[in-house]
């Protein structure tokens, strides 16, 4: 769990699960990217991708900053540094507009290609 810093009584905290999905939807939200470690849809309303939206997704936080691993499948014939460019700046923005963290690294793995089929390669 995640403590954020509160000036009211009591205490906010946030799930790493909570930090993992939130940075998997934006990884998802990425032109290019067809999944997040083995899991291929652009769909990110269907039920079986948001199940396994954090096991993508690495969650380390440290003080009031967090650090991410994303594992994704980027479609054939897109650039991967675009791509993996792409993830990172949507990761960082979405955790910091959405919790206020400091995102002090976003690190992505490519895992495989998909062609259009949704066939890995």
């Amino acid at each position: 769990m995640t403590q954020l810093k509160s000036e009211g009584p009591g205490a906010i905290r946030i799930a790493d699960d909570v930090l993992a999905v939130i940075a998997g939807t934006a990884a998802l939200e990425a032109e290019g990217v067809a999944g997040l470690a083995g899991y291929y849809s652009s769909d990110i309303n269907n039920k079986a991708v948001r199940k396994n939206m954090t096991k993508g997704v690495a969650v380390k936080v440290t003080g009031d900053s967090v650090r991410f691993h994303v594992a994704i499948s980027v479609k054939f014939g897109t650039k991967l540094q675009d791509v993996s460019m792409e993830v990172q700046q949507r990761v960082k923005g979405a955790i910091e507009t959405m919790t206020g963290l400091e995102v002090a690294e976003v690190n992505v793995s490519v895992g495989a290609l998909v062609d259009e089929n949704k066939r890995r390669m």
